[in-house]
C-alpha cells in the first residue's frame, strides 16, 4: 500500500507541493457550508475558537481557549462573520484577505461571567446575531449553536431565536480531513516523533515527570509547535490506576513511566502515548506491555472503510477485565477518538458507546487508537497510542516512534559479570523471605556452593 502522508519542513516553498493555505481554507469552508445546506440549520454560531477557525481561518493565541470571548456566525449560502477580541478584528482586515474587512468586526461576550451583567454584554451578542439573520431572512430558522454561556442563551433566546445544538454539525463536517489537514497531522506526529528521541535519551533515575513535561515542550517548540495543549506523564506506583495528569515524582530504577504528548501544528493537534522502562523492567511490566500493544495492532487491523467504531471495539476488553466496575469507570483507557483541530472529534471508540451506537469508518477521518493494561505487580502498567489515516484499503500509522516492544530508557549498568539484564526477575528493592530463602536452596543444591 502506498503511503499517503509525506513528510515536509513547516515552512512553504515553491518547488514543492506542500500543504496549500489557500487551499485548506477554501476546503474547510466549503464542507461546513455543504453540511450546514443539506441540515435544518438557517445558521451557525460558534463560539469555540476551533470552530471558528476551522469557518474563518483566523486564530488568536491558544491564551483564548476557554474565555470564549470571540465569536463568528455562519449563515446558509452566504460567507462567514467573524466577532473578534478588540484590536484582533482590525488585524484581521489588514492580514486575513479571505475574511475581508466587513466581515471582521469588533465585539466581546461576557468574558465567562467577567462583566457585570448589568452592562448588557449578553444581549448585545444576541442583537448582533438577529439583525444578521433579520437581514438574510433567516431568524425564523433554528440557530445552531457549539457551547455558550447561560447569559447569552437566555438572551438569544429573548430575541425570539431558536437555539439549537450545532456541534454534532461541525463535528460531522470536520470528521473527514483534506489532503492538506492530513499532512499538518502527519507533521505534527513528526515533532513528537523527535521529543520521544530527546526524552528516551534523558530519562533516568532522579529525573522528574515535571522535568520531563519540560523537556517534551522545549523540544516541540524549538521546532515550531504552535502549542503545546500538554505532556501528561506518569511513573512508578502512579501507574495504575492512571491519574491522567503530571507530578514532580523522582523516577526510579525499574520505574514504567508512560507519556501522552499533545501539542499543535497550525492547529492540527497529536495524541500520542509511548511507554519506557527506566533501567530495567520486571517481567510482569514486559507482559503488560506486550498484551498492550496486542491490544493496539488487534484494533488496527479492523480499520478500513465500511467498518465501524463497533468492529474496531470488539477486541477490546470489558472494563471489568482489567478491574474496574464499568465502562464509565474505565473510559479513557481502551479508548478511540478522532483528532484535528482539537484532540477528541468524531469518531468515539469505546465499549461505553459504540456496542450500541456504532459510526461507520470513511476514507479520509484520522483518529488515535489507544489501549492501556495494569500488570500482575499491581503497581505497573502500559499505556501505547497509535494515529492512523484511514486509506481506500484500510490505513495508515502516522505516530512511527518505536513502540514494537518495550524500550528499556536509561544508563546501562555493568556488573563484575557482564551488563546488568535490563529484565530483571527479582529486583533488589523487591526481594522477601520467601524469594532469599529459594536462593539459599538453590545454593545449597549446587555442587559448587554457587547458585
Amino acid at each position: 500500500m502506498s503511503q499517503l502522508t509525506r513528510t515536509y519542513g513547516l515552512g512553504a516553498v515553491d518547488w514543492e507541493a506542500r500543504v496549500d493555505y489557500d487551499r485548506l481554507r477554501t476546503t474547510r469552508l466549503a464542507r461546513i457550508k455543504g453540511v450546514l445546506e443539506e441540515s435544518e440549520l438557517g445558521a451557525l454560531l460558534c463560539f469555540d475558537m476551533n470552530n471558528s477557525r476551522y469557518i474563518t481561518a483566523t486564530h488568536i493565541g491558544t491564551w483564548a481557549i476557554d474565555k470564549l470571548t470571540r465569536f463568528s456566525l455562519l449563515p446558509r449560502n452566504d460567507e462567514p462573520i467573524m466577532w473578534d477580541f478588540g484590536s484582533a478584528a482590525r488585524h484581521h482586515q489588514i492580514f486575513c484577505p479571505w475574511l475581508g474587512e466587513e466581515r471582521s468586526r469588533a465585539g466581546i461576550a461576557t468574558m465567562r461571567g467577567g462583566f457585570d451583567p448589568a452592562a448588557g454584554r449578553a444581549q448585545e451578542v444576541a442583537r448582533k446575531i438577529r439583525v444578521e439573520l433579520e437581514e438574510r431572512g433567516l431568524a425564523a430558522e433554528p440557530l445552531g449553536v457549539d457551547i455558550v454561556e447561560m447569559p447569552i442563551l437566555a438572551a438569544l433566546q429573548a430575541e425570539g431565536l431558536k437555539v439549537v445544538d450545532g456541534q454534532q454539525l461541525m463535528q460531522r463536517a470536520r470528521m473527514i480531513k483534506s489532503q492538506d489537514e492530513i499532512t499538518l497531522l502527519s507533521t505534527a506526529c513528526a515533532m513528537v516523533d523527535a521529543a520521544y528521541d530527546q526524552l528516551y535519551q534523558a530519562l533516568r533515575p532522579g529525573i522528574r515527570e515535571n522535568e520531563c513535561v519540560g523537556l517534551v515542550a522545549k523540544v516541540l517548540y524549538d521546532l515550531g509547535s504552535e502549542h503545546v495543549e500538554g505532556v501528561n506523564a506518569i511513573s512508578g506506583e502512579r501507574a495504575t490506576p492512571h491519574p491522567h495528569v503530571y507530578s514532580d515524582r523522582l523516577l526510579r530504577p525499574g520505574d514504567p513511566a508512560y507519556f501522552d504528548i499533545l501539542h499543535a501544528v497550525n492547529g492540527y493537534r497529536t495524541c500520542y502515548y509511548r511507554t519506557f522502562a527506566v533501567g530495567s523492567a520486571g517481567r510482569d511490566l514486559g507482559d503488560a506491555y506486550q498484551h498492550c500493544r496486542e491490544l493496539v495492532d488487534l484494533a488496527i487491523a479492523k480499520v478500513r472503510p465500511g467498518a465501524t467504531t463497533a468492529d474496531v471495539v470488539s477486541v477490546w476488553p470489558r472494563a471489568e477485565e482489567f478491574g474496574f466496575a464499568s465502562e464509565e469507570a474505565a473510559f479513557g483507557l481502551q479508548f478511540g477518538h478522532g483528532v484535528g483541530l482539537s484532540i477528541w472529534e468524531k469518531p468515539i471508540f469505546s465499549h461505553l458507546v459504540s456496542d450500541e451506537h456504532p459510526e461507520e469508518l470513511v476514507e479520509g477521518m484520522v483518529f488515535a487508537l489507544e489501549t492501556f493494561w495494569p500488570s500482575k505487580d499491581g503497581w505497573t502498567a502500559a499505556r501505547i497510542e497509535e494515529e492512523v489515516v484511514v486509506t481506500a484499503t484500510g490505513c495508515e500509522v502516522i505516530t512511527r516512534f518505536p513502540a514494537e516492544r518495550l524500550m528499556v530508557a536509561g544508563q546501562r549498568y555493568y556488573t563484575v559479570g557482564g551488563p546488568l539484564p535490563t529484565t530483571r526477575e527479582t529486583e533488589s528493592h523487591r526481594n522477601n523471605l520467601e524469594q532469599l530463602a529459594d536462593t539459599a536452596r538453590g545454593a545449597m543444591a549446587s555442587p559448587s556452593g554457587q547458585p
